[in-house]
C-alpha cells in the first residue's frame, strides 16, 4: 500500500488558527477557487452534493458583523456574546460559508449529507492548512439564526455547517490536549 510520510506528518500535526490569529494577506480568487475544489472532494453518496459555497470577502465579512450586532440586539443577547460573534466577522479577511442543502432522496438519509458537509468544512480547512494559510471552522449562534442564514441568501430548506476563517497565519497557537485513543477505541476481534 502507497505511503505518504509527507501527508500523515501533516495530518498528525495539523492545528487549526484560531479566526483572532489571522490576518491579511487571505487567498486570491484563484487560491480559494483551488482550496474550494479541494474541498469538494469528500464522500458524497449519490453525488447529490449536499452543500455549497458563499464566500465573503472583506467588505461582506464587516455587513454581516454589523448585521450580526443588530441581530444580538434585536435577540437581547448579552454583550460578550454578540461582541465576540460581531468582531469575528470584522476581523476576518475571507470566509467561507458552507452551506449545508440537504436533497429528498430514497437511497441517501439526510444524515449521511449533513455528514458531507461537515466533511466538507473539514477538508476545507486542512486544504488551507496544507497550502500555508492559517484556517478554522467555527460556527456559534449566527450559523443557526435564521435571520442571518437570510442576510447570506440562504434558502429556508438550508443551514450553515460551519464559517471557515482563512487567512495569514500571525502566529502558532500552543498545542492543546488530544483525546487518549487508547480509551476512546473499542476493538472487536470476533
Amino acid at each position: 500500500m502507497p505511503y505518504s510520510h509527507d501527508v500523515m506528518e501533516f495530518l498528525l500535526a495539523r492545528r487549526s488558527r484560531p479566526a483572532k490569529m489571522l490576518q491579511a494577506p487571505a487567498p486570491d480568487g484563484a487560491q480559494l477557487d483551488l482550496l474550494l475544489t479541494a474541498a469538494a472532494r469528500v464522500p458524497d453518496h449519490g453525488k447529490l452534493e449536499p452543500w455549497r459555497f458563499v464566500v465573503l470577502e472583506t467588505p461582506a465579512c464587516t455587513r454581516m458583523a454589523r448585521t450580526i450586532e443588530a441581530r444580538a440586539a434585536a435577540l437581547g443577547l448579552e454583550p460578550e456574546k454578540a461582541v465576540k460573534a460581531a468582531s469575528s466577522f470584522a476581523e476576518s479577511q475571507l470566509i467561507v460559508a458552507v452551506v449545508a442543502r440537504p436533497k429528498p432522496s430514497e437511497k441517501i438519509p439526510e444524515l449521511e449529507q449533513t455528514l458531507s458537509a461537515g466533511a466538507v468544512c473539514l477538508s476545507l480547512v486542512n486544504a488551507a492548512l496544507a497550502s500555508g494559510w492559517g484556517a478554522c471552522w467555527l460556527s456559534g449562534w449566527p450559523a443557526y439564526d435564521t435571520e442571518i442564514q437570510g442576510a447570506l441568501g440562504l434558502a429556508p430548506q438550508e443551514w450553515i455547517a460551519g464559517f471557515v476563517h482563512i487567512g495569514t497565519s500571525g502566529a502558532t497557537p500552543p498545542e492543546r490536549p488530544r483525546p487518549d485513543i487508547a480509551a476512546l477505541t473499542t476493538r472487536l476481534q470476533s
